[in-house]
């Protein structure tokens, strides 16, 4: 009954957040009108899964049924099939973490969201914003590669899987699974934000002419480490 009443309470928060979740787990999908639309519940391409976004007659946000399959429920099994997870306590914990993300946290608003200059400070603490740890993503791995093997005090350094990539030449921009190194004046304020666009395996930096990026207000800043006083410099 404790396990019933727990899945209905994950399952009513992550429907006032439907939206997010599909963004962040049906990633291959895009919104149509009230839905989201993708190919199945494990995030193949398509449209022939349909997943409720706001409340309506029929029933609440986060519901979705296959089409295609006639499989249908709640955006608690979105997590378990698109992850492969099998026991309840880990799709719990993947919802409460997800849950506790900024993204999350935050209803997408109706209205756009207002522009900030490319580059800018205030683009920087986005995109941080935006990021999560780095423990279990492309970020550890790429730093085990590196001999790096301790991550503790490295708080500074977050992942974001779809960082935007932008090419030197004329190219069309695109998205590439990114570390996110957040820039910090001596009081602790973000300041600016160095980007390392990754390999899809993390095995290194991405194939793009330039992996390595920073943004914002850097002249005197650092990206910081372990104990107060271990910097990098921007």
């Amino acid at each position: 009954m404790i396990a019933l009443h727990a899945a209905s309470d994950l399952a009513h928060r992550l429907g006032e957040h439907a939206e997010a979740v599909c963004r962040h787990y049906l990633s291959n999908g895009r919104r149509q009108g009230n839905y989201w639309t993708v190919g199945d519940v494990r995030n193949a391409p398509g449209r022939s899964m349909f997943v409720r976004l706001q409340p309506s007659p029929k029933g609440p946000p986060g519901k979705w049924t296959d089409a295609a399959t006639g499989e249908h429920g709640d955006l608690l099994d979105v997590i378990r099939e698109s992850l492969g997870l099998v026991n309840f306590r880990d799709v719990a914990d993947e919802a409460r973490v997800f849950l506790a993300m900024p993204d999350a946290m935050q209803p997408r608003p109706a209205e756009p969201i207002a522009q900030v200059p490319i580059g800018s400070p205030e683009a920087a603490r986005r995109l941080v914003a935006m990021s999560k740890p780095i423990i279990g993503t492309l970020v550890e791995t790429y730093l085990r590669g590196r001999g790096i093997t301790t991550l503790h005090g490295t708080a500074a350094l977050q992942f974001h899987p779809h960082c935007y990539y932008r090419p030197d030449d004329p190219g069309p921009t695109k998205t590439v699974p990114a570390m996110i190194a957040a820039v910090t004046d001596l009081d602790g304020h973000l300041t600016g934000a160095h980007r390392t666009w990754l390999a899809p395996d993390g095995a290194g930096k991405a194939l793009v002419d330039t992996p390595r990026r920073a943004m914002g207000d850097l002249l005197g800043h650092a990206v910081r480490f372990g104990v107060p006083g271990s910097v990098m410099a921007a």
